[in-house]
């Protein structure tokens, strides 16, 4: 079965205080969009890889990506939901009725990892997500008057996991329940959020806890030293 593969990648990446958008910092000679463009395009079921761009980007077209005949660009939106309903709205649920979601910041998520979802998914005819059991004692905060915050209690970890990316889901439930809960207001920070909010299973699939997202300046040294070491 076809798989449509989609990337957000309109966001400006702030954050990261960088003179762009993090996901064309270089590591390793490339671009962390072109090395996680690269792990999809790698994989099999992959004919087509959707592209939600800010319209005003002004980096893309100058990189080898952009004249693959499997990519194809798409406006994103202002928050990673928009960039993701802009994306399933290209998509051809005839073509591909499953569609699966990636951080364009996650350039180190194994393709193991990525075949393990599919096929968890596609036999299971569940949506679900990669994912990674907390480690770390959990701890609930809340923020006094001034100074830092104050420990409220201890949150029991057992049942906790990190969520990642890939999320992989049908089309049409993913499209629709993303549609309903943006025009409802819903707080809409993955895709399985919206799926949850719509009352659909989704399913955790135990990921590497090494398929980290590159949010913060440091964040970038530890994916390069990974790359390194691969």
């Amino acid at each position: 079965m076809t798989i449509a593969m989609l990337i957000p990648a309109a966001g400006v990446g702030s954050r990261m205080q960088a003179d762009r958008p993090k996901q064309y910092l270089t590591l390793a000679n490339q671009t962390v969009l072109e090395h996680t463009a690269g792990k999809l395009l790698a994989l099999p079921q992959t004919s087509r890889l959707f592209l939600a761009l800010s319209p005003h980007d002004p980096y893309f077209d100058a990189l080898p990506l952009a004249a693959d005949a499997r990519v194809c660009r798409v406006n994103g939106g202002a928050e990673r939901a928009d960039s993701v309903l802009a994306g399933l709205d290209a998509i051809d649920a005839a073509l591909f009725p499953w569609t699966l979601v990636h951080d364009a910041a996650r350039p180190l998520v194994q393709l193991s990892d990525i075949q393990q979802l599919i096929e968890i998914c596609l036999s299971s005819g569940l949506g679900g997500i990669l994912a990674s059991p907390v480690r770390d004692t959990m701890k609930r905060g809340h923020v006094p008057g001034h100074g830092p915050s104050l420990v409220e209690h201890t949150v029991e970890r057992r049942q906790l996991w990190h969520a990642l990316t890939p999320q992989l889901f049908p089309t049409i439930l993913l499209r629709d329940a993303l549609r309903r809960a943006l025009a409802a207001g819903v707080a809409i920070t993955d895709e399985a959020s919206a799926m949850e909010w719509a009352g659909h299973p989704v399913q955790l699939i135990a990921g590497r806890a090494d398929n980290l997202k590159i949010t913060q300046p440091e964040d970038l040294a530890l994916a390069r030293f990974y790359l390194e070491q691969a």
